[in-house]
């Protein structure tokens, strides 16, 4: 619950940011999206802004401490006094974040920005990747110059979207079970939708065991324990 309200209280400040910095005429922006996505889950989507500069997608993190990870990794790790904490990769989540923004409006793919924005006290204690950021959120989105839609394009992608937000079925719940039972699932890839298959590791100190990796590899790098 405290961290369903530390993600609720960073979505909201970066929204503010975003209404308070930039211009309204150009970068239109929708909150709190929930899409259904090709393999039939959902996705939520913290931020989106449409502009002719093309569509950025952000993903919000609230925290606090020391970042490690990198953009391959599966998982990165939060250490708060001396505490550790693993979590999904954002670069990966707001990946597929892209990928259903890019289908619901039928674009291309490289028209849609990841940027992964993290606030509060927190310092990366790896390479930052690229298009994560943890300041300067809006001069990132301005920087972005070579037009990618015409102004009736940008209206369009608007509407579309703020159409699927206002008769959308599902809700916060609905998308919290469907992420269960993605990543529960023994058959499919919560990160891609491809087919889930057994493997054996050959190298490493897990050599010889078992595992499920994704179908799609090298491009999607997916594991779990069989």
């Amino acid at each position: 619950m405290f961290a369903s309200f530390k993600g609720w209280i960073g979505e909201r400040a970066t929204s503010l940011g975003l209404f308070l910095t930039l211009d309204r005429k150009v970068y239109r922006r929708i909150d709190d999206l929930i899409l259904v996505t090709a393999d039939g889950g959902t996705t939520q989507i913290d931020h989106v802004i449409v502009s002719r500069y093309g569509i950025f997608v952000i993903e919000t993190k609230n925290m606090k401490g020391w970042i490690f990870g990198s953009e391959h990794d599966a998982c990165w790790t939060q250490v708060n006094f001396g505490r550790k904490d693993r979590f999904q990769n954002p670069i990966r989540q707001n990946h597929r974040h892209c990928l259903a923004i890019a289908e619901k409006l039928g674009v291309d793919r490289e028209t849609v920005h990841s940027v992964v924005f993290f606030i509060g006290d927190c310092r990366f204690q790896t390479e930052i990747p690229n298009g994560v950021l943890t300041h300067g959120l809006c001069g990132y989105i301005r920087r972005y110059g070579l037009r990618c839609f015409v102004d009736e394009e940008v209206e369009r992608f608007e509407a579309r979207l703020r159409e699927i937000k206002q008769y959308s079925r599902f809700t916060k719940a609905d998308h919290i079970h469907s992420l269960r039972e993605r990543y529960e699932s023994a058959e499919t890839c919560p990160k891609c939708g491809a087919a889930l298959l057994p493997r054996v590791a050959k190298k490493g100190a897990n050599a010889g065991g078992r595992f499920l990796g994704c179908s799609a590899y090298p491009k999607c790098r997916y594991t779990r324990d069989a």
